[in-house]
């Protein structure tokens, strides 16, 4: 089993930040490598067990399960159904922690799944750089630095 984790420090509150990508469905308005993102069956974005349905921005197909959400905790764990890349089992967790020094928050982002090993290493580095310190980079640039 692959396991992939990026963290970063933002400059906002826990609270400002999860207000941004707390809904499910909101991906597209924070993540630059994503093009547009829907729920299926027209379930609300904070709903455990709803579909998000996304396209990258290269045009990739991608179809995630919201199988956790927590507002006290700042998290949020999902697992991918569907997708390009040629990972199975895949579950990945976001979760944000108040820094109580300046009001900025601590984000991680982690990954487990399974791929061909010869695909280990270049899957790791696309989920960790592109997908999760991609999004770390576009939220510190939305909050801007203090």
């Amino acid at each position: 089993m692959v396991q992939v984790y990026a963290s970063s420090v933002i400059d906002a509150s826990a609270d400002s930040v999860w207000s941004r990508i707390r809904d499910f469905n909101a991906l597209p308005q924070w993540h630059p490598l994503i093009a547009d993102s829907r729920i299926e069956n027209n379930q609300p974005g904070d709903r455990v067990g709803c579909i998000r349905h996304f396209h990258l921005r290269d045009g990739g197909m991608i179809r995630e399960r919201l199988l956790a959400l927590s507002d006290y905790e700042y998290s949020c764990v999902y697992e991918i159904l569907e997708s390009p890349m040629a990972v199975e089992h895949y579950i990945a967790t976001l979760k944000l922690t108040p820094v109580t020094d300046g009001g900025r928050c601590f984000a991680e982002w982690s990954a487990e799944f399974d791929c061909a090993p010869d695909r280990e290493r270049e899957l790791s580095e696309a989920i960790g750089g592109g997908v999760f310190q991609g999004g770390f980079d576009a939220l510190k640039r939305h909050f801007g630095s203090r």
